[in-house]
């Protein structure tokens, strides 16, 4: 049976749940299991330190800080905007997730967090900053590496 380590495609079903038991994201539920490659950036590094040393069929579950995962939520990602200054064809309401680009130019990624007659409150925080995430984590499959 393989163990995972460093350099390892994976394959893992997960569940990811914030800490009142609410899922964010189940590859369970989309029937779908996430691969990636232990080391590659793209994936939370706790996350990938908890699948090294796991054998093929086995389960664990981990708790990630905000620290360790998406950050803290900091409050000067929060932009008040005029409504003037979105297009006419958008459709604005909360909760609704938008790409934007900013003074410098780069896009970032928004909530709508509140609607005003004159203005539109957005957060450019990731939806899971300042919260702490328990993942389960099953691994389905072990590929090794180069040099494995």
């Amino acid at each position: 049976m393989a163990q995972a380590k460093s350099g390892d495609r994976v394959v893992v079903h997960y569940n990811g749940s914030l800490e009142d038991g609410t899922i964010f994201s189940s590859t369970y539920e989309e029937d779908e299991p996430f691969e990636f490659t232990i080391g590659e950036e793209n994936v939370l590094s706790s996350f990938q330190n908890a699948v090294i040393g796991m054998n093929e069929g086995e389960t664990k579950t981990i708790s990630v800080s905000p620290e360790d995962g998406y950050g803290e939520h900091k409050k000067e990602f929060v932009l008040k905007m005029e409504k003037g200054q979105a297009p006419p064809d958008l459709e604005l309401e909360e909760g609704k997730r938008l790409h934007i680009r900013l003074n410098d130019g780069t896009i970032r990624v928004v909530t709508v967090l509140a609607i005003t007659e004159d203005s539109v409150i957005l957060d450019a925080n990731d939806p899971l900053a300042g919260k702490t995430l328990t993942f389960e984590i099953e691994l389905v499959e072990v590929r090794p590496g180069e040099g494995g």
